[in-house]
């Protein structure tokens, strides 16, 4: 399948989605969050893969959301009353808002882990889109910024609700406030981001790297820690401590534990199941 604004490859079991419109900084059209979903959903459907890495073309990683991805939700009244009409325009922008916001949760609920290799800017939306990954790494030059309030917005598709937990309070409102640019240094001083390289050459063969180690491990028990974890974030210790009981007492399969284990010591590869493809729709569940 092409898709506009993405690259797709899986090579041994690592899917790379890379942004393909460098001419335009890799700005977020109307049609990136439509194929950004669909990409990770045919990774998950059709594709063997066990972490993805997510990269870009050109100066920057992403200019953020081209604006003209709003326009859509005013183009076609739900009525022709215009008084009706108006009364309704708060209602479709929150549709087109949540609409936007899964485009992003998708990389954070998808099963396998999400590598963000970040290059230039992750500008704006960029950062919403960094923050739902589990990993982030960038090259030198590389920097970050909530752009939105230079242009009179609040960012509003997954910036805050991630990004707090991930950097001090304080720092999230400094940069929120002011719009200001954060360095690789600087997001990798306060733990937002995983590891700074000097190119993007050097980035991308570190992150391509780890993203290997991922795939020797037992897919199933990858999926768990990355469930868990998230899980974690959102609830308090004795919820999670519940939760992990609850996976393990469902999930946990010895065999795997003995292959890994086996693998180990015999110093090779281990030959683990990969996840089921999930069951995207009711009709095809029953009618497998």
């Amino acid at each position: 399948m092409s898709y506009q604004c993405f690259d797709l490859s899986v090579e041994n079991q690592i899917a790379h989605i890379k942004m393909n419109r460098p001419e335009k900084r890799n700005s977020m059209i109307p049609a990136y969050w439509d194929e950004l979903p669909r990409v990770v959903e045919e990774i998950e459907t059709q594709h063997q893969a066990r972490v993805i890495v997510v990269s870009s073309t050109g100066p920057h990683f992403t200019s953020g959301m081209d604006t003209t991805a709003f326009g859509s939700s005013e183009k076609e009244p739900s009525t022709q009353d215009p008084i009706k009409n108006a009364r309704l325009k708060g209602a479709r922008l929150y549709d087109t808002v949540q609409y936007l916001q899964q485009t992003f949760t998708c990389l954070e609920q998808c099963r396998v882990p999400v590598l963000a290799a970040v290059q230039g800017g992750a500008i704006g939306a960029g950062v919403d889109l960094i923050t739902a990954c589990d990993m982030r790494y960038m090259t030198e030059d590389a920097f970050l910024s909530i752009y939105e309030i230079n242009i009179g917005m609040t960012a509003d598709v997954g910036t805050f609700p991630r990004i707090t937990n991930l950097l001090p309070e304080g720092i999230v409102k400094e940069l929120a406030y002011t719009g200001r640019r954060m360095s690789a240094g600087e997001a990798k001083s306060h733990g937002i981001i995983n590891g700074v390289y000097k190119t993007q050459q050097d980035m991308l063969e570190a992150v391509m790297d780890i993203a290997r180690q991922i795939t020797k491990k037992a897919p199933l028990a990858v999926y768990g820690s990355k469930r868990i974890i998230n899980y974690a974030r959102d609830h308090s210790t004795a919820d999670t401590l519940d939760y992990i009981g609850i996976w393990n007492a469902s999930m946990l399969q010895h065999e795997e534990i003995r292959e890994s284990m086996l693998a180990h010591v015999e110093k090779r590869d281990g030959d683990f199941v990969d996840l089921p493809k999930p069951k995207v729709k009711m009709a095809k569940v029953i009618s497998d």
